[in-house]
C-alpha cells in the first residue's frame, strides 16, 4: 500500500521531520510517497544509511519520491 505525504507547503526542516517520522510507522513493505516542491538531497543520504531506496519523478515544483525498504519488492516484480 502506498502512503502520500504532502510536504509542498512546507519549509525546511519540517518536510525531513515528517517523512522520518512517517517512515518510523511505515507498516512493512508498504511505500511512502513524499511530495515536495525541490528534490530533498540530504534526505537522500540519510534513506541510503537507513536501508531504503527511493525513486524520484515530476520536477518544475512538483517532485514525487516514492521511498520503500530495500528489503521490499520493486513495483511490477
Amino acid at each position: 500500500m502506498d502512503h502520500i505525504l504532502d510536504a509542498r507547503g512546507l519549509e525546511p526542516p519540517e518536510p525531513m521531520e515528517r517523512t522520518l517520522d512517517a517512515l518510523a510507522t511505515l507498516p512493512q513493505g508498504d511505500r511512502l510517497e513524499l511530495r515536495l516542491v525541490r528534490q530533498p538531497f540530504p534526505l537522500f543520504d540519510l534513506l541510503r544509511r537507513m536501508g531504503y531506496r527511493w525513486e524520484v519523478s515530476g520536477g518544475d515544483g512538483d517532485y514525487r519520491i516514492l521511498i520503500r525498504s530495500q528489503d521490499a519488492p520493486s513495483p511490477g516484480a
